[in-house]
């Protein structure tokens, strides 16, 4: 038998990566502490309704099928992704609407809608997104274990403004302020705040542009259940319902692990998918962890976390409706609500929403004549002063009458399943340091070599994938950490 690997979590990166180590010839054991793979993505099915609790914006398809065509396999006899249009309906504090896709002349006429003068601007926008995206791109699949590695692409992030923030760069550009609220959202979608994000994160955007955001049919819990079949096909052993207890130490070296009821497992490898700080913090003695220690991971700064209400409706919403497959319903404040969300002290009266409405594509999230929806709003985390045991029902009670008064009329008389997850969920059930959504925020100062790195500088065998540490969250970045760790293991 070959060399053996574990790994921690089967978020997308530890799906990922026990994928390829398993290509590779290492016997993978994955251990899950949820009752089904998925980590992040996992999947909640009530009463014939389907919601993905996770990720549900899907880019960058070919990182995906990189892994199918590794095993010898095709990705689209495993699971179906449709691409949406338009991508995103973007509606300002009025219920006005803006919508975009991978068309510039329809990206145009809707700017025409809102300030003419800003066509120019958005298209000489987008001419300078390429180069970012293929600085930034070049840099995702790259491990930054050394300070060199950092100093050697310090002259393109100069020459790119990184210094500059997303909400920064784009306001060069454009300058009708909803318009620049709609190209600036995007590092929310990986845990950061805009006005702080590096400007490097426009290339999302043009990774949108040109290669579409697609749905996978079925849900993105799809994409997981088609891991979890490669996974049996390459011989990874699954043990789900299994939490770690330990990560063990012999010296530079981790040996392998222990579960609560003592068992050990022995690994010439050890890949955390769980969130980085909560393996350092729980998983390994502060003795054993030199660089790594207490005060340096609690150091970090910490993505916002999330308040995500999944319900179901007795009728259907998708016919006559201004909304899409993806909404993001934007507060009339932007600055300063984003400011209080990151600022880490009270929970903000008003809030800015993601809503989710998998049926207009896919009738099969719901019964007949039912829709699926999930709404999002970002919060705090917990670092902030916010009591989520009294809090979470008047917050809930808040959205859902905003929804039915401005989006979905007699809503929540139509409710007829809910469920929803707070900050303390992504603490107490994903092992998420302060509940944070995202892990480690994308700032400046936290990307590539000043992440958490993929190979812990205290231990020479043990491997992190997933949105804590670099390239960072959203699933381009967790299957590149694990195509990183996958070049760091030979």
């Amino acid at each position: 038998m070959g060399k053996k690997a574990i790994v921690i979590g089967s978020g997308f990166g530890g799906l990922s990566a026990a994928a390829r180590l398993a290509i590779k010839g290492y016997d993978v054991t994955l251990f899950e502490k949820r009752d089904k793979l998925g980590g992040r993505a996992y999947t909640y099915e009530i009463d014939g309704f389907k919601f993905d609790g996770g990720p549900t914006v899907i880019t960058a398809p070919w990182l995906l099928d990189e892994i199918w065509e590794l095993a010898g396999k095709r990705r689209e006899d495993y699971f179906e992704l449709i691409p949406l249009d338009p991508y995103y309906k973007i509606f300002d504090h009025n219920g006005r609407a803006f919508s975009y896709n991978g068309d510039h002349e329809y990206i145009l006429n809707q700017i025409d809608a809102w300030n003419p003068a800003d066509k120019d601007g958005y298209t000489r926008f987008m001419a300078t997104t390429k180069d970012i995206f293929e600085t930034g791109m070049a840099l995702i699949d790259k491990p930054f274990l050394h300070a060199t590695d950092m100093v050697s692409v310090v002259p393109d992030l100069v020459r790119l403004q990184s210094y500059r923030s997303v909400y920064g760069y784009v306001g060069k550009y454009i300058d009708n302020e909803f318009l620049r609220r709609c190209f600036s959202f995007h590092p929310l979608l990986i845990g950061g705040n805009p006005l702080d994000a590096p400007s490097l994160y426009v290339l999302i955007h043009y990774l949108e542009r040109e290669w579409g955001i697609h749905y996978a049919k079925g849900g993105t819990g799809a994409i997981v259940a088609g891991f979890g079949r490669l996974l049996d096909e390459l011989g990874v052993k699954v043990q789900l319902n299994t939490e770690i207890q330990e990560i063990l130490v012999d010296g530079k070296r981790v040996t392998g692990v222990r579960l609560p009821d003592g068992t050990v497992y022995e690994a010439d490898a050890v890949v955390s998918n769980a969130d980085v700080a909560w393996t350092y913090l729980n998983l390994i003695p502060k003795q054993y962890r030199h660089k790594n220690s207490d005060r340096w991971v609690k150091s970090k700064k910490y993505s916002m976390s999330l308040f995500v209400i999944y319900f179901g409706t007795k009728k259907r919403y998708n016919t006559g409706t201004s909304l899409a497959h993806h909404n993001i319903i934007l507060s009339e404040r932007y600055k300063g609500l984003l400011r209080e969300i990151f600022a880490e002290e009270d929970l903000p009266a008003d809030f800015s929403l993601y809503l989710h409405m998998p049926t207009m594509t896919d009738p099969s999230m719901a019964p007949d004549g039912c829709e699926t929806f999930y709404v999002l709003s970002p919060v705090p985390n917990l670092g902030a002063n916010v009591d989520w045991t009294t809090q979470a029902k008047p917050y809930r009670d808040a959205i859902m009458q905003f929804l039915e008064e401005n989006y979905l009329p007699d809503l929540q008389e139509n409710i007829v399943v809910e469920h929803y997850i707070d900050p303390l969920h992504f603490r107490d059930t994903l092992n998420s340091h302060l509940g944070s959504a995202f892990s480690v925020e994308p700032t400046l100062l936290q990307s590539a070599w000043f992440r958490p790195h993929n190979r812990s500088e205290d231990f020479e065998n043990l491997y992190f994938v997933g949105a804590g540490t670099h390239p960072g969250a959203g699933l381009p970045g967790v299957l590149s950490s694990a195509k990183i760790v996958d070049g760091l293991l030979n």
